[in-house]
């Protein structure tokens, strides 16, 4: 597809503007920053991104061969319209508090750190989309930065999983790195902190240090002079230990009140083959090590992350003043919880071996992909997880409210259909030949389905249970009816459009009617113990415009509620 077809006038416009606004502010314009507003704008355009991408770097390129006097002169043309889109970003910011104190626009710089150790989950969405609101607040970078250097649990294709749910998500980067692709960097840094005496190599069993740890008690190697402790390193960069047969730790205090700053470990050896690096490294540094490292040497200004890091603020900015090194600022929020469900990789690694869930993309966890799959969109979750805002106080979450939010915003846009799940035939005498035009959905034009009917129906039992012989129903968005018998089936005549506060039923074609199944999804966990009632299944009939529905679309069922088409070839529907 051309990028003239892909992309639309009104979307060229736009990437103008910011191109213009970017280059303005900065000198040049800047690529990302700019797909990534026109991703928030049109999360649509996310199916077009190859031809997105190649706009922008064209408008980009026309703009910056602006002379200054013609990018000022367009820059005020839309003076009034830029100067009314800050004070609603300003508006918007102070709502939801996105602030950091001391943050200057345009001095600004986070990162998103995930561990390729699953599938990424709900709980990630909510320092994302506040890290890339502040971005775009400060006009500063976000980049994303893989924390993989744990071997025994990261894989490519975990990273790969990243990459593509943050691209659903409409979140773009201004740059990517790997902590694996600094160990030798890493390394450097470890022996500086050796020879000052900071650091020593400790071969002590993991049960001993955690006991040294909770009595505040060091071992023998914490005296070890610093010569000894190279001589000891090295060591453990060549072959002489296995899998935790030595760590570095800091030599700092092991009565601090603190647990966290009691001689924590730095690195540890590993001898799992590492999915990116291979066999070229078995000693791997600790989160508490290579994170503060690798932010203060990439220029990040600005750590964001959950409360739950706040004791290790104090072991980060300890390593980062042993070595010298420039210190960001960090800010601490409320971490996003779901109750009834869980976010841990471990644990949901062990329900996928025990068979308890069917993979990272079953729809009742609340991995992006399962999420996705789910019929949830990328705009509802950005929504439910900014709602949080930047505070500290903890609270569990529903995930009702999720799903509410999302309605609102796949009710103009979903198919409403009938479903019959017990189905009992109908036959009304006089309706052969009846040609019905039905909207496909009562708020929005967004087409309508047709059927030329030939007298034969299906409705529930539930319903069918209520009539008599005599009773005149009507058939929802249809015409009435009387009923003449009721037996196995119901044998009635149309008795054309009625009037009064007649007892309305839903109905399907019996012709064409579609055989569906119903995946109704509930929460994963009551309390401690998974919810063996997680799926429930319902078997029925859907009326035969379903049988046009391509996979992932969503509908309304009647009575029913919202579902995606998840299978075509079963035609199996998850509940959103």
């Amino acid at each position: 597809m051309s990028v003239g077809l892909a992309i639309s006038r009104q979307t060229k416009g736009l990437i103008r503007k910011l191109a213009v606004k970017n280059a303005f502010d900065y000198g040049s314009a800047r690529e990302n920053p700019i797909l990534a507003k026109v991703l928030s704008r049109e999360p649509g355009l996310k199916a077009e991104m190859k031809s997105l991408r190649t706009e922008i770097e064209r408008i980009v390129a026309e703009v910056n061969a602006l002379p200054r006097p013609d990018l000022e002169r367009e820059y005020g043309s839309h003076a009034a319209e830029f100067e009314s889109e800050q004070e609603e970003k300003a508006e918007r910011s102070a709502r939801h508090n996105f602030s950091v104190e001391g943050a200057e626009v345009g001095k600004f710089v986070t990162r998103f750190p995930p561990e390729p150790g699953g599938y990424m989950h709900i709980g990630h969405s909510k320092p994302l989309f506040i890290e890339d609101a502040l971005r775009q607040a400060y006009d500063g970078k976000l980049m994303l930065y893989f924390d993989d250097t744990n071997p025994d649990n990261e894989r490519q294709e975990f990273v790969d999983a990243f990459k593509r749910d943050l691209e659903w998500l409409g979140v773009a980067f201004d740059g990517e790195y790997y902590a694996s692709d600094s160990i030798p960097l890493l390394y450097g840094h470890a022996g500086s902190m050796i020879k000052k005496g900071m650091a020593y190599v400790c071969t002590c069993s993991s049960e001993k240090i955690k006991e040294g740890r909770a009595e505040g008690k060091g071992c023998e190697h914490k005296e070890q002079d610093p010569g000894q402790n190279l001589k000891l390193w090295s060591e453990m960069l060549g072959e002489e230990h296995g899998d935790g047969g030595a760590v570095l730790r800091l030599n700092s205090n092991m009565s601090a009140l603190n647990t966290v700053m009691r001689d924590p470990t730095l690195f540890r050896t590993k001898r799992a083959r590492h999915y990116r690096q291979g066999d070229k490294y078995h000693v791997w540094p600790t989160y508490d090590f290579c994170t503060p490292v690798i932010d203060s040497i990439r220029g990040i200004t600005d750590v964001l992350r959950s409360k739950e890091y706040e004791l290790r603020d104090e072991l980060y900015f300890a390593v980062l003043g042993a070595l010298g090194l420039r210190k960001p600022r960090i800010t601490s929020f409320s971490r996003l919880e779901i109750a009834n469900n869980i976010t841990s990789k471990r644990k949901i690694r062990q329900m996928i071996a025990d068979k308890l869930v069917q993979g990272y993309s079953d729809p009742r966890l609340v991995t992006i992909s399962a999420l996705r799959r789910r019929g949830i969109t990328a705009n509802a979750i950005r929504e439910f997880a900014l709602s949080f805002g930047m505070g500290k106080s903890e609270s569990v979450a529903d995930l009702a409210a999720l799903l509410n939010l999302n309605k609102k915003i796949i009710e103009p846009i979903a198919r409403h259909l009938s479903f019959i799940d017990d189905p009992v035939p109908v036959h009304v005498a006089n309706a052969e030949g009846i040609e019905l035009s039905l909207r496909l959905n009562p708020y929005q034009d967004i087409g309508y389905r047709r059927y030329m009917l030939n007298g034969h129906f299906f409705i529930n039992a539930s319903d069918s249970k209520r009539l008599k012989k005599g009773d005149t129903v009507r058939f929802k968005d249809a015409f009435s009816v009387a009923v003449i018998s009721v037996g196995d089936g119901v044998e009635a005549e149309c008795v054309g459009s009625g009037s009064g506060n007649m007892v309305v039923v839903p109905w399907i074609a019996e012709s064409g009617a579609v055989r569906c199944e119903l995946l109704h999804i509930g929460n994963l966990m009551e309390g401690e113990r998974f919810n063996d009632r997680s799926i429930t299944r319902t078997h029925g009939y859907a009326e035969g415009y379903a049988s046009s529905l391509v996979g992932g679309e969503i509908v309304k069922f009647e009575r029913k509620g919202f579902f995606r088409l998840d299978g075509k070839a079963d035609m199996s529907f998850i509940s959103v």
